[in-house]
């Protein structure tokens, strides 16, 4: 799912390249995609497309009028600009926006059909679709630890609840608490005073640090490898890799469709966090530290 930086990333890119431009034609291809009825869809065709902006990882189009489309992109939603005008034609395109210097594709590569947008006349109404998360990188440490303690649940579950934070996923959840050295189970009422401070640091270091990546490696390019996954990332998807920092292997924890990755040394102090189903599975074999993973015998 496009995160915080990738969704920034898209705002920003969108934003050079069409605002001011003549939006001509909407086709929608997926009618599972679009959520609201009122009002149509074909009322932002023929309108100027005034600005772009974000709530959390929602992406909106302003439109004269005024008219908005919001963007929820979910797991596998993307953009992508053609310089040609077509038509959404491919197997995997939602809708398309047709406009004098090219077409912009909203497509989805799943069989779940997740992605959403909706059509709205009010930014009240833009307002109501977004759940609220505390802005990051523009909040101080006081709110941030607010939103932290807001209930009692593990880091990793609190820093991707998008009613507590602003636009920080799976992914981007585990970079953080690398960077704070600190476990994705350690839950939000066991933190000292010290720990909330390394978090609240971390959570600014990291997204801003992608978000500086990501627009120095697309070079004002429209972004067309938005990803969960990249080489680049120290523990998110990089299962059984050496940690960057330490080189202990990353090690996950699997849960519905999501995973957590976590460096051992550097997060838990070397102990090996159950996985639901390995671990019931495995019993006495499960490794339960980096000794029992490098031991010869275990499992003889």
């Amino acid at each position: 799912m496009p995160e915080l930086p990738d969704v920034v990333l898209y705002v920003r890119s969108l934003d050079r390249l069409l605002t001011g431009k003549y939006l001509k034609t909407v086709t929608v291809r997926s009618p599972f995609v679009l959520r609201t009825f009122d009002p149509p869809i074909e009322a932002i065709e023929d309108r100027i497309v005034t600005g772009f902006s974000r709530r959390g990882k929602r992406i909106v189009w302003e439109l004269e009028g005024p008219l908005f489309i919001v963007f929820h992109l979910m797991i596998a939603g993307r953009f992508h600009w053609r310089k040609t005008q077509t038509t959404n034609r491919g197997k995997h395109d939602l809708a398309a926006f047709g406009f004098d210097e090219g077409t912009m594709l909203l497509t989805e590569v799943s069989s779940k059909k997740r992605a959403a947008m909706w059509c709205v006349a009010t930014k009240s109404a833009v307002d109501a679709l977004d759940p609220g998360g505390v802005d990051v990188l523009r909040a101080d440490d006081h709110v941030l630890r607010e939103a932290l303690l807001r209930s009692n649940n593990t880091l990793k579950r609190a820093l991707a609840d998008p009613r507590r934070f602003d636009g920080i996923g799976n992914a981007y959840s585990d970079e953080i608490l690398h960077a704070a050295k600190l476990s994705p189970l350690k839950r939000t009422a066991q933190l000292d005073d010290s720990e909330i401070s390394r978090l609240c640091i971390a959570m600014r270091a990291t997204l801003q640090a992608w978000i500086d990546r990501l627009e120095t490696q697309n070079a004002g390019q429209f972004p067309e490898r938005v990803t969960a996954f990249r080489p680049e990332m120290s523990v998110h998807g990089r299962f059984a890799e050496a940690c960057p920092d330490c080189g202990a292997p990353v090690q996950r924890i699997r849960y519905a469709e999501n995973e957590c990755n976590y460096c051992p040394r550097c997060q838990t102090a070397g102990r090996i966090l159950a996985d639901r189903s390995l671990s019931r599975l495995l019993r006495d074999d499960w490794p339960r530290s980096l000794d029992d993973l490098d031991d010869p015998n275990r499992g003889k």
